[in-house]
């Protein structure tokens, strides 16, 4: 059963990309490198129909990383015994110092990945400004890459990031990438700029991780349900990232063959739901106003240091961030995810939570470095509400590049 799914030409790769993209991010078996041998059958079952479910439905984008656990070896085996003509494949090896080291680690995705090229290689995990310098600078990774291509091995290059909006767009006006991989949802769309540096380039623009990143939509709470009725969150969002025609493609981070249906029903909705989606944002904006004020959401990034600039390096940005998700529509599951990961997840997710407020850190310290701030008064109180309602215990980030 073949299910239409359109595509978006993937910037000047010219590559006919469909708008639905399988990441493999989540359904290996484990997050540790294993033996071929040790792989069971009912994980590689789960993934071998998780693929045929995918190529039926015009998801022929498949993306994987290095250090997604057995995600490549997993979907090496399943590519050797499931066809797809059509299929585009993707993997990510992260930057390293010396060349030498990352050719490595390309050539071991290239043995797990059971194939002789892919065609489209990133530069994973491009979060600090010393990742885009080992990348580019002669005899640097992207020098790997180069030879790669000249042998036929690699077809474009991008990069895919978690890291600030100015490096993002620094990395993009470099004009030695063919696409990125990035973060910009509905509940964060911080990185518009490196959108519209990525469009003035011609680059293609895959959105990370819409579902899970985008606000835990495949747990959403009663309120934003409510507020998105008619349509799912994870519809809507969809829906949100795809309107927008400099996006070309966004991730589906399925863990079995179930994970589709409301993917799949955004796509179908492409061209029927304009009205519908303005109607939806307008009402999220009017509950984020209803709950926070107008004059907050106008001022309160106002004066904010960085995280590096802050004492014990708390990250007030996010913090504020994750408490306007909170008040605005109830995304208390996500937030407290997010908020839990800061200080464990190094560049990934930087800076660290408010766990150390008052003990550590004094609220006279936070207030020095909020001099510039209009709300320099109440950010203590609200970071402080935060850790009593988000503290407890501390994760680490699922891939460690």
């Amino acid at each position: 059963m073949n299910s239409y799914i359109p595509s978006r030409r993937f910037g000047r790769t010219e590559i006919e990309m469909p708008v639905l993209s399988l990441g493999g991010m989540r359904f290996q078996q484990s997050w540790t490198d294993l033996e071929s041998r040790e792989i069971n059958n009912a994980s590689q079952e789960n993934i071998e129909k998780t693929l045929r479910k995918a190529i039926d439905h015009g998801l022929h984008h498949l993306e994987t990383a290095r250090h997604y656990g057995t995600s490549e070896l997993q979907l090496g085996l399943a590519m050797g015994k499931i066809h797809d003509s059509k299929r585009i494949l993707q993997t990510k090896v992260p930057p390293r110092d010396k060349a030498s080291e990352f050719e490595k680690e390309l050539e071991l995705s290239f043995q797990r990945l059971q194939s002789e090229k892919v065609d489209l290689l990133s530069i994973h995990g491009l979060n600090l400004f010393e990742h885009l310098d080992q990348t580019i600078r002669p005899g640097g990774c992207l020098d790997v890459v180069r030879r790669w291509q000249k042998n036929g091995r690699i077809g474009h290059v991008g990069f895919s990031t978690h890291g600030p909006t100015d490096l993002i767009v620094q990395a993009i006006e470099t004009n030695q990438f063919d696409y990125v991989n990035l973060h910009w949802y509905f509940i964060f769309q911080d990185n518009e700029p490196a959108l519209e540096a990525a469009a003035k380039l011609d680059l293609g623009v895959f959105i990370i991780s819409p579902t899970d990143k985008g606000g835990h939509l495949h747990s959403p709470s009663s309120k934003l349900l409510d507020l998105c009725s008619p349509l799912h969150p994870i519809v809507f969002n969809d829906l949100f990232c795809l309107q927008d025609q400099r996006v070309h493609t966004i991730s589906i981070g399925a863990n079995n063959p179930d994970n589709f249906a409301r993917h799949l029903q955004a796509v179908h909705l492409i061209d029927k739901t304009c009205c519908s989606i303005s109607k939806i944002q307008s009402r999220l904006l009017d509950a984020s106003r209803c709950a926070l004020s107008d004059e907050w959401l106008e001022t309160w990034r106002i004066g904010l240091p960085s995280w590096e600039n802050t004492p014990g390096g708390i990250n007030i940005p996010v913090l504020l961030w994750l408490h306007n998700l909170m008040e605005s529509w109830d995304l208390e599951g996500f937030a407290s995810s997010r908020y839990k990961l800061l200080g464990q997840a190094n560049h990934w997710f930087p800076g660290c939570n408010a766990d150390s407020l008052d003990e550590e850190i004094t609220e006279s310290q936070i207030k020095v470095v909020l001099h510039r701030s209009p709300w320099k008064n109440d950010i203590p109180r609200l970071l402080r509400q935060l850790k009593n309602r988000l503290k407890g215990n501390k994760l680490n980030r699922l891939s460690r590049a």
